[in-house]
């Protein structure tokens, strides 16, 4: 299964976010491309234990179980999936200049140790351990650049 923590894949997801076009129509959900690029890199800034989001009674309740079938085997995440509404971006984001944030912030995955993810908790999926936090961070860019066609 590939995760984010994998060279290759960062490799791979950077190639990725670099061809994108930005005048491409999303094939599903409300964000453009830049709204996207932000709801990624606010996503990735919580990942790397740069920010936190408030927890969500729904999460408490089947976030653990949402995560194991999101991240059991290679299936893409599912369209539409909820969002956090801390990561519902509205506002015009320039995705030339969010482009440069989200590659660096990607960079930053392959500098991580297993302690890093000691106690973290994610605000829907609830504690979650490197393995996972890799595999769903994979999913989460795989999913939103299909969304653009990347």
């Amino acid at each position: 299964m590939k995760t984010i923590f994998d060279q290759g894949a960062i490799a791979a997801l950077a190639n990725r976010i670099n061809n994108l076009d930005y005048a491409t129509p999303a094939q599903w959900g409300k964000m453009d491309v830049g709204q996207m690029m932000r709801h990624c890199t606010e996503n990735d800034r919580m990942l790397l234990r740069q920010k936190s989001f408030k927890r969500l009674l729904i999460g408490r309740l089947i976030g653990k179980a949402v995560l194991r079938s999101s991240i059991a085997d290679d299936t893409p995440l599912k369209k539409n999936s909820p969002t956090h509404p801390d990561l519902k971006i509205k506002q015009f984001v320039d995705p030339a200049q969010e482009k440069a944030v989200w590659l660096s912030l990607l960079a930053q995955y392959s500098q991580l140790d297993t302690q890093t993810f000691d106690n973290f908790v994610h605000p829907f999926f609830g504690r979650m351990n490197k393995e996972e936090v890799g595999i769903f961070a994979y999913k989460h860019i795989d999913h939103h650049l299909r969304q653009f066609s990347a």
